[in-house]
């Protein structure tokens, strides 16, 4: 049975979601969640909102989907016990740190891995279950086969996006909103940048990275038949009429009501960008996906009844079964049961003689078949009535609200959880050594004689850029450390040929490779190869730092979200590196903007590069020889001039990342790497300002 997961950004949306039907919802609470301009909820006001939700029998899982910071750690730690005693059925996660934290604060708690840790392979879900996950969030990218394969082989429950907003960026990988206006989509600040006009080249009052909301309301019965266990609906920072409208439709769907077109108005009427797409599902990317939302009139007459189904009634939507006894000479007796096998039950008075009309077994049941203004429906009556007597109504109708009074106290009640103190990890500070250099390349005509007379630690490569030219490789890794760089995405159906292209790096001396993502990890295990772990692990605490530790990796490099003192306390249990040069990666797309653009695959025709309405430069690459796009900032990181105030940080390296130079422009920088900073070509990135 597919679960429904209805969003709850405020407590009116929450009364919306439950009223039309959702099995569970998701909702924030102060901080520490990806929509942190939701209303969402005080720790005071939690405990309320989860005994609501579960005495109507819907499940609540709270979303803690930010990084977060060492700082941070002892509040987080906050919200988790909280969470814990509130009853919350399971915390939705990002960063593995936290997920470290509430595995040792409370054990018992369910963790739900979200989108943002990207996650869009069977080996990515195995990894996670490994770790304690019961369900993982797919990527919104993934189209059907690639969510069958996974629900087929997975050891954990698999959700998945059906309605909402769709982000250009793969979740989790997105830090255009932090580097251009220190707003981090990964901690819950996301202010849209992708949503407004740009140009190829020159700016052009054009959208192409403004994407229509998903909307595979037509594909319920596919889902369900893969075996994916919750259909989850966007939009916490939307209006709680949204959610009413869009969670009753999806209910009625899953209950078996053909879609009609009245539904998919209703739909488009609530919120739409021009439409709603299918893109990634089907497998169709291209320009068909894109849309801006247009000015509308609102609905009234739609909105005012979205408003009526939460704001005037109380769905009767947890099934009970009544058993009555009425007999002589003895206190009347009612109970009744839930689905659960909870029990409840009560007294009333001793039943009169008759004098006029005696009551009747259909009169007892329609008596308690009344439960309106409760969450119950009465599913049966059950009772014995001796002949001749008679019980006031008024006591029936007692009896009848204090026995289901009595349920939803006991269907409210949760176990106490078992909560362990917060203890801080002892600090690793790292090396006292000054920090090498380590290089990382998009081509093998990048590598230049002084690039390689530097001799970096270890020289990053994309790994089709070896298998392109396994000759050149094989001479090179005999006089310099390589490692092989992965693409941030892999698909189930692309594993086979990176595990060839792995292999045959393999044979040419290489042994380490550079990852972005956990759900690569077992595939280098299987080669034998070393994991680097890579920017795109969003390594912001020293939790995480101890958990990617034990997940077998190498190396860790810094999320350059950090500012520097948060850099220099990051705990480093494994020999740890920062970028300080070059063009940060704002943007991992799956739509390929460069097809887009010119309808065909022309991503090695040259640069090419999106401007805004400010006339700032975003150049786009592949992301390691896919037809992904990697937007890139227009300036320059630079931090080279400040190595001597890094060398105090206990950091192992300092890489230098070279993606759109030519080989002259990579030598004039390496010819002088005390160079000073140029403030009009250059940033700081987010090394001084940081992020909210």
């Amino acid at each position: 049975m597919l679960e429904l997961l209805s969003p709850a950004g405020s407590l009116d949306a929450l009364h919306a979601a439950v009223c039309n039907g959702a099995d569970a919802v998701y909702l924030g609470a102060e901080g520490f969640n990806a929509r942190a301009g939701a209303r969402n909820f005080t720790l005071d006001e939690l405990p309320e909102a989860v005994r609501y939700c579960h005495v109507r029998g819907v499940r609540v899982y709270l979303t803690l989907n930010t990084l977060v910071t060492d700082r941070e750690l002892p509040k987080v730690a906050e919200h988790i016990t909280a969470a814990a005693r509130a009853g919350v059925d399971a915390l939705i996660v990002q960063d593995l740190g936290v997920a470290a934290l509430s595995r040792q604060i409370a054990p018992q708690l369910a963790l739900h891995a979200s989108t943002q840790l990207t996650v869009h392979s069977l080996e990515g879900v195995r990894e996670l279950a490994a770790l304690g996950f019961s369900c993982v969030v797919l990527s919104r990218e993934l189209p059907r086969e690639e969510i069958a394969y996974i629900c087929r082989n997975s050891p954990v429950r698999i959700e998945v996006f059906a309605h909402g907003a769709l982000c250009m960026c793969y979740s989790g990988q997105c830090y255009m909103s932090a580097v251009i206006g220190c707003r981090s989509g990964n901690r819950g600040q996301c202010a849209q940048p992708c949503r407004l006009p740009y140009g190829y080249g020159r700016f052009e009052n054009r959208y192409p990275m403004s994407l229509k909301d998903n909307c595979l309301i037509r594909y319920l019965g596919e889902l369900a038949r893969m075996g994916v266990a919750s259909l989850k609906l966007e939009g916490r920072m939307k209006r709680p009429e949204y959610v009413a409208i869009v969670t009753g439709i999806y209910r009625a769907a899953l209950d078996g009501r053909e879609v009609r077109s009245s539904d998919l108005s209703a739909l488009r009427a609530a919120f739409s960008r021009e439409g709603f797409t299918e893109g990634y599902y089907l497998g169709r990317t291209g320009p068909q996906m894109f849309g801006t939302r247009q000015p509308e009139r609102p609905d009234r007459e739609l909105l005012a009844a979205a408003r009526a189904t939460y704001e005037n009634l109380e769905p009767q939507r947890v099934p009970v079964d009544f058993y009555a006894i009425v007999a002589h000479g003895q206190n009347a007796m009612l109970a009744v049961q839930d689905a659960d096998g909870h029990i409840c039950q009560t007294q009333g008075a001793v039943p009169q003689a008759a004098e006029r009309r005696a009551l009747t077994q259909d009169e007892l049941a329609a008596r308690l078949s009344k439960t309106g203004g409760t969450p119950y429906a009465a599913r049966s009556v059950r009772s014995v009535v001796d002949p001749g007597l008679t019980l006031p109504a008024a006591e029936i109708n007692r009896m009848r609200r204090e026995v289901l009074a009595h349920l939803s106290a006991v269907r409210a009640r949760r176990p106490a959880p078992q909560l362990l103190s917060y203890r801080a990890l002892p600090p690793v500070l790292g090396t006292r050594a000054a920090p090498v250099f380590t290089v990382s390349v998009l081509s093998a005509g990048q590598i230049t004689g002084r690039l390689l007379r530097l001799k970096p630690a270890v020289l990053y490569v994309p790994l089709s850029e070896i298998a392109a030219r396994p000759d050149f490789f094989r001479s090179l890794a005999a006089r310099q450390m390589l490692a092989v760089v992965l693409p941030r995405i892999v698909w189930d159906s692309e594993t086979r040929r990176l595990l060839d292209a792995l292999d045959l790096a393999a044979s040419l001396g290489i042994r380490r490779a550079l990852t972005g993502n956990v759900g690569q990890l077992s595939l280098l295990r299987s080669r034998g190869m070393e994991a680097a772990g890579d920017f795109g692990l969003n390594l912001t605490n020293s939790r995480a730092a101890s958990e990617l530790r034990d997940l077998g990796l190498c190396s860790l490099t810094a999320s350059f979200e950090l500012t520097l003192p948060q850099l220099r306390d990051l705990s480093k249990p494994l020999p740890t590196e920062m970028l300080v040069y070059g063009r940060l990666p704002l943007m991992l797309t799956e739509n390929c903007l460069i097809r887009n653009r010119t309808g065909e695959c022309s991503c090695g025709a040259g640069p090419v590069k999106l401007i805004d309405r400010k006339g700032e430069e975003f150049r786009i690459v592949r992301d390691c020889g896919t037809c992904r796009s990697v937007v890139l900032n227009g300036k320059k990181l630079y931090l080279l001039d400040k190595r001597e105030d890094l060398r105090r940080f206990g950091l192992w390296a300092l890489r230098l990342s070279f993606t759109t130079e030519n080989p002259g422009e990579i030598d004039t920088v390496l010819s002088n790497l005390n160079a000073p900073f140029d403030p009009g070509a250059c940033t700081r990135g987010l090394y001084y300002r940081g992020v909210e």
